[in-house]
């Protein structure tokens, strides 16, 4: 499952759980994107329920669309990761660091509100 809510001028949530195949992977970018249209220094919220790394064909998809998501990403400053798995936190953090004009926090499950208030704060 892959569900995208815009929440307001500046904001997506998501949430991501199961596992994605090239179809679902289709269909979550071309959301994304599509969603995030209009989106100047936006902010995500990005919840991880359950995570199964993608098909290979899932990732054939995300890399045709390289472009695209680099488009994406411009739109937002932050992102806070909410994920169980501490391996996750972990790698959301550094993809942050790789990520120009991104800055990427995670959180445990129980620091939703922590997110919110950080997502909240100026850069």
């Amino acid at each position: 499952m892959f569900h995208v809510e815009r929440k307001g001028d500046d904001r997506l949530d998501i949430t991501f759980a199961g596992k994605l195949d090239s179809e679902a992977m289709r269909a979550a970018l071309d959301d994304l994107i599509e969603r995030s249209e209009g989106i100047e220094h936006g902010r995500m919220l990005y919840r991880v329920e359950d995570f199964h790394l993608p098909t290979l064909g899932a990732i054939g998809i995300e890399m045709s669309r390289l472009p695209g998501l680099f488009r994406f990403i411009g739109r937002f400053d932050r992102a806070a990761v909410i994920a169980g798995q501490d391996w996750i936190r972990r790698a959301s953090e550094l993809e942050g660091w790789l990520i120009p004009g991104l800055t990427i926090k995670a959180f445990g499950p129980d620091e939703e509100e922590q997110a919110e208030a950080w997502l909240q704060e100026a850069p």
